[in-house]
């Protein structure tokens, strides 16, 4: 897969990072045709991933460090958001709908992550954090251009 470009953003726990995260990856995202539609999508499911690590990874410290890394391939925009807080112990669990270890969410963040983006992974160990990578294909005649161009 062809590299076009690279964005990488630190940022401490803080929930007011959760809306810089999202402004920087749109505006990161701009540079290819993504309608409206696509960029809200991929605004909500990165303000999940990221309020995840702040709420539940973190449990709401603000010192804790989210790195955030923006991929544009040739054919896919890959987004991941990474922490090194407490981590899922039960990965298969906090999948499913409804599952929060905060009783004031809703537990819909993994949810609303897998149906706004083409590819969600997790990765997570307990005491070493988690690992979230979004991945929302390019509009199709910008992929086919692209494709060509390769």
């Amino acid at each position: 897969m062809r590299l076009r470009n690279r964005m990488k953003l630190e940022f401490l726990s803080r929930p007011e990072n959760v809306s810089l995260a999202r402004v920087a990856v749109a505006t990161f995202a701009t540079e290819v045709d993504f309608n409206l539609s696509d960029l809200e999508e991929i605004k909500v499911a990165v303000s999940e991933a990221v309020s995840n690590a702040i709420v539940h990874g973190y449990e709401g410290k603000p010192t804790g460090t989210v790195l955030l890394t923006a991929t544009l391939y040739q054919n896919e925009l890959e987004i991941v958001i990474e922490d090194r807080g407490r981590g899922i112990a039960d990965l298969a669990r906090a999948l499913q709908p409804g599952t929060s270890s905060d009783p004031e969410r809703m537990g819909l963040g993994f949810v609303f992550m897998k149906s706004f983006m083409d590819e969600v992974d997790v990765w997570s160990e307990a005491g070493q954090g988690t690992r979230v990578k979004l991945v929302k294909t390019l509009p199709g005649e910008l992929r086919a251009q692209n494709l060509a161009e390769s």
